[in-house]
């Protein structure tokens, strides 16, 4: 069984200034293998990343030798629990990539159809019947349900050895980034147990997806004994906040799943479907409300990415950040992609919500995922890439210039922003 990692997970960067060593980052000789964080941003964040890890198969990464965690953020963790099911039955050839028909038969089909519906609404109008008035656990209960009904029926100890999978939430009792993993659930803060033998995947994407105020959090049961090694004194406090213990969405403290990998991994890959932050004149009290945690977010995310490029400018770790609000152009001419124009004025304003995502959505989101991450891995890593390297090919040619022109995809696409009460399908 694999264990928590070392200085649990490096997070403690408001804990004591004399514990700070502890959560150091280890130096560039003692890291150890890939890792690769896909983020939050609902059905968005979903196709772009299953766009993103198409290209990364075809590349041969995700059956590289090195090849070693992936930590998925709420609509990334949709995505991560489609690809470790498809791991736990696939037989994997280390350096070879999964052939395309079988991809298309247990990733992208599957994960497609699961997108092309609506599965926040039922789950959402389940808690205003009168009998779920005062169950608080209602939405995000459904919603556990619904993924483990059509996205995953797998266990956390059915999940795949290698690589290692981590599904992010954020515990509302410390504010911390709590982990569902095969061998080990808990946060640095209460520690870290075994999970239950019939722990369901579904329920730690529903935990890593329960984004508010939509879904409310998601209710742990857990015994103070079996939590070790967290750095919460033991006492009463500590008793109280396990009495009655919740997570919310990952995004809510990491919305790129940094935190498991930042500290230990020599490459770093990062595919990041999260929200761009636009400008607004003022538009009152309502408006407000919601723009102030906009702005907080907004700064935690920054300094984040910040720190990340930073870190691969100067050479502390390797690899590479690709962005939903990016186009391959900054790469040089010879990387093909949607401009930078379409990218941020359309493609990054698509919704982050968990509705039905058309066709033409899924079709421009898969696309641009996959022509991010190949223009970045090639300009970036390229030590990790195969000889010859494989032309990349877009998954939807249809929904690619020359086919149709960026002026009609942005027609396509010009209501994508907007949610709907009452869902799309």
């Amino acid at each position: 069984m694999s264990g928590p990692p070392d200085g649990a997970h490096a997070a403690a960067a408001d804990d004591e200034d004399a514990h700070a060593a502890q959560y150091a980052p280890l130096p560039r000789i003692k890291r150890k293998g890939i890792g690769l964080c896909l983020s939050g941003g609902g059905f968005r964040a979903t196709l772009f990343h299953l766009g993103a890890l198409r290209r990364l198969n075809e590349l041969a990464i995700l059956s590289h030798p090195d090849f070693r965690t992936v930590a998925s953020v709420s609509g990334g963790s949709i995505t991560s629990a489609q690809l470790a099911d498809a791991l736990s039955h696939i037989a994997v050839v280390p350096g070879q990539a999964i052939p395309s028909e079988v991809w298309d038969r247990d990733v992208r089909r599957p994960l497609r159809a699961f997108t092309a519906r609506d599965v926040r609404t039922g789950p959402f109008f389940r808690r205003l019947l009168p009998w779920n008035v005062w169950r608080t656990e209602t939405t995000v209960e459904a919603l556990a349900l619904l993924y483990e009904r059509d996205l995953t029926r797998l266990r956390l100890s059915a999940l795949p050895s290698r690589p290692e999978f981590l599904f992010l939430a954020t515990d509302m009792a410390y504010g911390v980034s709590w982990v569902f993993s095969r061998g080990w659930m808990g946060d640095y803060k209460v520690g870290y147990m075994p999970p239950p033998d019939d722990f369901p995947v579904a329920r730690a994407v529903a935990a890593s997806a329960c984004f508010p105020p939509l879904f409310g959090p998601l209710r742990l049961r857990l015994d103070a004994a079996e939590l070790k090694g967290g750095t919460a004194p033991a006492g009463d406090e500590r008793a109280r906040c396990l009495s009655d213990f919740r997570l919310t969405d990952g995004g809510d403290y990491d919305n790129m799943g940094l935190e498991p990998v930042w500290k230990n991994h020599a490459v770093v890959l990062v595919s990041d479907a999260g929200g761009l932050f636009t400008n607004e004149s003022d538009q009152g009290v309502l408006w407000r409300v919601p723009r102030y945690q906009a702005i907080q977010e907004r700064q935690a995310r920054g300094l984040r990415k910040r720190w990340l490029v930073a870190a691969l400018a100067e050479g502390v770790l390797d690899g590479a950040y690709f962005g939903v609000g990016g186009s391959p152009s900054k790469y040089g001419p010879a990387f093909p992609g949607y401009s930078k124009e379409l990218a941020r004025e359309v493609i990054a304003e698509i919704r982050t919500d968990l509705d039905a995502f058309s066709d033409a959505e899924a079709a421009v989101l898969e696309n641009h995922g996959y022509l991010m991450a190949d223009a970045a891995l090639r300009r970036h890593v390229p030590s990790l890439l195969p000889e010859p390297v494989p032309p990349a090919a877009v998954p939807h040619p249809d929904w690619f210039p020359p086919a149709r022109t960026e002026q009609e995809i942005r027609w396509e696409l010009r209501k994508s922003g907007k949610r709907k009460t009452f869902g799309r399908g």
